[in-house]
């Protein structure tokens, strides 16, 4: 029989999530380095590039992986025999460890979880309360699987009850396309079969924190039904020629997992969540000799690869560029942005589009005429930094605002992640602005562009405030051109067309 100090549950929880902010699995970069070898799309071999880059950058600096560092998710398994030195709940041992690693004053982690969410939608400022599944179980240790997803794939989880004749593997692959890129391919997808609802949901979400071991599976042998599904779709969903960022190529997972259960006769409940190019989970047991303790991966893990544009890339001067400059980039094209722009995201945007509907004007020293704005709600910074990881949000939540800003306030051009939709590229194309994207999964290096930032508007709204930076050679790609051509959806429609007929090495 073992007894659980509070304060060990507590430093735990706590030092794990400070842990899985800044170190990737060894798994994980292995299987993103060998998808870089393998590689054969120049942009999304430079993505990826850029991923592994921020890695690494970020284990040796101890600084987040992304700057969305999550809400948090764990599953905690108690055992039988366990005796309890506490006096809160578990759950509130929990959020307790949870509010110290993401106020840790050396490294304080964004707070993105709000409260009363059909309200007021307010920020609980220490990312509290912590997603928690419980189970009581024999044996006389407590056992945590501790992750921290982001919501850029957490909001492409998706979840159908099939006909138990229909094919699970044709809705994958119908459904993979319209999740975007907003989830930043490539990861993981975890995919629940069976059960309920919320079990399926549950189990593949939990399977997200299993290790990347496809490339093993496939050496051996598939045996079970699941293995041979597991296998079935990573290559298959892999030809779908998405790719690394949604800008065509041949890597868009690096494993496909399946857990199961019973299920009713008439029923067959499927979800899918992905996990993104910053995935972030660990495995921790307490048995009552202290708490747990974290050993970083080597430096020696990561790839001996280095970015740098390519020397024919555009230079763009932000505080002279023109509408017949923007004219003249093309998809797929890779930019050095340099000069002033201008930050917001969601929150922003609605009190833009209220005090517009409103007849009242922008608050004093905000103008977007002939401006760029970046979609990024940044980390705090530490000592020394200009602003802390620094990378985009998914821009897709931006399309309801995008002809009100081009139309009505003299917006130039957008940089987000991930695609827009079809209405918004048409906005681009009528106003012949531009929408650009940074690499999700590789704010710390794009931070490391970021040279000045200073309040402009809406400071209440912490990390979601307007502010203007002054980038030097901030890596971008042009995603949408002022014609309305998205690379988004001709990159993945020639890799496709290319994987028909080409064979890959595993």
């Amino acid at each position: 029989m073992s007894r659980i100090k509070q304060s060990d549950l507590i430093d735990s929880v706590a030092d794990a999530l400070q842990f899985i902010a800044c170190y990737h699995p060894k798994d994980f970069i292995q299987a993103m380095s060998r998808a870089y070898e393998r590689e054969q799309s120049p942009a999304a071999r430079d993505a990826i590039a850029q991923i592994l880059v921020n890695s690494r950058m970020c284990a040796e600096n101890n600084r987040p992986i992304c700057q969305d560092t999550g809400i948090v998710n764990v599953f905690v398994k108690v055992g039988m025999n366990v005796q309890w030195d506490a006096e809160i709940s578990l759950d509130d041992m929990i959020n307790e460890g949870v509010r110290r690693a993401y106020m840790h004053p050396d490294n304080v982690l964004r707070a993105s979880v709000v409260s009363d969410p059909l309200g007021s939608r307010q920020n609980t400022r220490d990312n509290t309360p912590a997603v928690i599944h419980t189970q009581i179980v024999p044996g006389d240790t407590v056992e945590i699987q501790i992750a921290a997803k982001g919501g850029g794939s957490e909001n492409k989880a998706k979840f159908t009850i099939l006909n138990p004749s229909d094919s699970l593997v044709d809705w994958v692959l119908d459904t993979v396309p319209k999740m975007g890129a907003g989830w930043c391919p490539p990861g993981m997808l975890g995919i629940g079969v069976g059960g309920t609802a919320e079990k399926a949901m549950l189990m593949a979400k939990e399977s997200l924190m299993h290790p990347i071991d496809i490339q093993e599976l496939i050496d051996r042998g598939p045996q079970t039904a699941a293995e041979k599904l597991r296998v079935e779709l990573y290559e298959k969903v892999n030809k779908l020629g998405i790719g690394a960022q949604g800008l065509g190529g041949l890597t868009t997972v690096l494993d496909v997992k399946i857990s199961d259960y019973a299920t009713h006769a008439a029923s067959l409940p499927v979800a899918m969540i992905p996990n993104c190019a910053a995935t972030r989970h660990i495995h921790f047991t307490l048995d009552g000799s202290g708490p747990a303790e974290f050993e970083p991966p080597s430096l020696d893990d990561w790839p001996d690869i280095t970015w740098e544009a390519a020397e024919n890339t555009r230079h763009v001067n932000l505080d002279n560029v023109t509408q017949a400059d923007i004219e003249q980039w093309q998809p797929g094209e890779t930019l050095l942005l340099s000069g002033h722009l201008l930050t917001g995201r969601d929150a922003a945007h609605k009190k833009i589009a209220d005090m517009l509907a409103q007849g009242q004007p922008l608050p004093d020293g905000l103008d977007f005429h002939n401006r760029f704005i970046y979609y990024v709600g940044p980390v705090d910074p530490v000592e020394g930094e200009v602003v802390g990881p620094a990378g985009p949000t998914t821009a897709t939540r931006m399309d309801k605002f995008t002809e009100m800003m081009l139309g009505e306030t003299g917006l130039l051009g957008m940089i987000g992640k991930a695609e827009r939709g079809e209405a918004t590229i048409e906005s681009i194309k009528k106003h012949r602005s531009v929408y650009l994207i940074a690499i999700g999964g590789a704010a710390y290096l794009v931070s490391k562009a970021i040279k000045s930032s200073r309040m402009v508007a809406f400071e209440e709204l912490g990390m979601e405030a307007i502010r203007e930076f002054y980038v030097e050679n901030m890596p971008v790609t042009v995603a949408v051109d002022s014609h309305g051509d998205s690379v988004h959806e001709s990159g993945p429609k020639q890799w496709r067309i290319k994987l028909e007929g080409l064979t890959i090495n595993s």
